[in-house]
């Protein structure tokens, strides 16, 4: 079975939608590694899903899946908001605009890795004051990257999206799919069965 290493209920209910049977065993690892240090977006989320899974694969025997998604407005690495003021200022930054959501996807089982990404780009409607104080008050935007949640509420603040829509929900089916066939191809072949002599 698969072993998923995150408590997202949102990457949680998309492999449950996909007929993917798992169990969750959360990471030890700090949540905003994706956000810190530098280097190109695609590069930091590869690398924060690889942290995750290989935290995970030294306690637990199996196939490992993590991900990791980032927000990125103008250049900003847009994270899970501290606080409500935090949530709104994000909010203020995408108003009108479009920005791009990152997810690195990492595949460990023992020493075999397969880790890649995807990016989705995501168009705001203008949001006003009143708008932005409402969709805080819901809650909704607390432990969202960005400050808000395309598949909730938030989808009134979308105007469009190009590319993978479960990509910014959080984890990109396709590519989990994708990765998943890969990983299971490039597996080296067992010991042959039946009963030839010794």
């Amino acid at each position: 079975m698969l072993i998923l290493a995150s408590q997202s209920p949102r990457r949680q209910e998309l492999l449950r939608a996909a007929g993917i049977a798992f169990r969750v065993v959360v990471p030890a690892v700090e949540e905003r590694l994706s956000a810190a240090g530098g280097g190109r977006y695609a590069d930091l989320v590869r690398r924060a899903a690889l942290a995750k899974a290989s935290a995970v694969t030294r306690r637990e025997r199996g196939l490992v899946l993590a991900a990791d998604t980032i927000v990125v407005c103008e250049g900003e690495v847009l994270g899970k908001p501290a606080d409500e003021g935090e949530a709104r200022r994000m909010l203020r930054k995408l108003s009108g605009r479009w920005h791009r959501v990152y997810t690195g996807v990492a595949l460990v089982k023992g020493s075999r890795r397969v880790v890649d990404y995807e990016r989705t780009e995501v168009a705001f409607r203008r949001l006003s004051k009143k708008q932005i104080d409402w969709y805080v008050s819901t809650g909704e935007p607390m432990d969202k990257a960005g400050s808000y949640a395309i598949q909730g509420t938030g989808a009134a603040l979308i105007r469009a999206v190009r590319g993978c829509y479960t990509n910014v929900i959080g984890l990109p089916l396709p590519k989990v799919l994708e990765l998943l066939a890969e990983f299971e191809r490039d597996l080296p072949a067992g010991p042959p069965r039946g009963g030839g002599r010794r």
